[in-house]
């Protein structure tokens, strides 16, 4: 996990590790979709892969530390039933829907607070992919009866 200040967003982190998890799309048009991603959201491309004629055959995106996408040709198989959630700062929010709904397109949604004390932004690229930005609600802007819930449950899993 990223460890973070509430309103201080980690630097795009461009160090080579071994990824605990990440995700590869594949898309129908690999300039469109690293323009998506880099312009339209805060990706940046880590490195390309060349296929034998020179031509790009994979492209490591990375946002945070841990935030990183794998891009390569393919028939997109987004459609709507794919979606991957990564943290955000609240602060940053309302800046990438404007940034993303001015570059186009994608789709964006929100950003809208959840039942769940997230306030989150939800953006589909080009080809169907879903990316969730999500963010913790301020402190004020909690909804107690969802706090008191998990209280609940986290005593009820305890045990006395």
């Amino acid at each position: 996990m990223v460890a973070m200040d509430e309103g201080v967003a980690p630097e795009i982190n461009r160090d080579i590790y071994g990824m605990p998890a990440f995700v590869t799309l594949a898309v129908t048009d690999l300039d469109r979709t690293i323009d998506w991603y880099v312009n339209g959201l805060d990706f940046v491309v880590l490195f390309t892969v060349p296929d034998p004629t020179g031509k790009p055959a994979l492209v490591h995106l990375r946002r945070w530390r841990y935030q990183d996408i794998l891009v390569r040709l393919g028939e997109a198989s987004g459609g709507g039933e794919w979606t991957i959630s990564m943290m955000a700062t609240r602060q940053q929010l309302d800046g990438l829907a404007e940034r993303a709904r001015k570059h186009g397109g994608g789709v964006v949604h929100g950003p809208v607070d959840t039942p769940w004390n997230t306030r989150d932004l939800r953006v589909t690229d080009p080809d169907g992919y879903t990316v969730v930005y999500t963010a913790r609600r301020a402190e004020h802007e909690l909804d107690e009866r969802f706090s008191v819930m998990m209280q609940e449950q986290v005593r009820a899993q305890l045990g006395p």
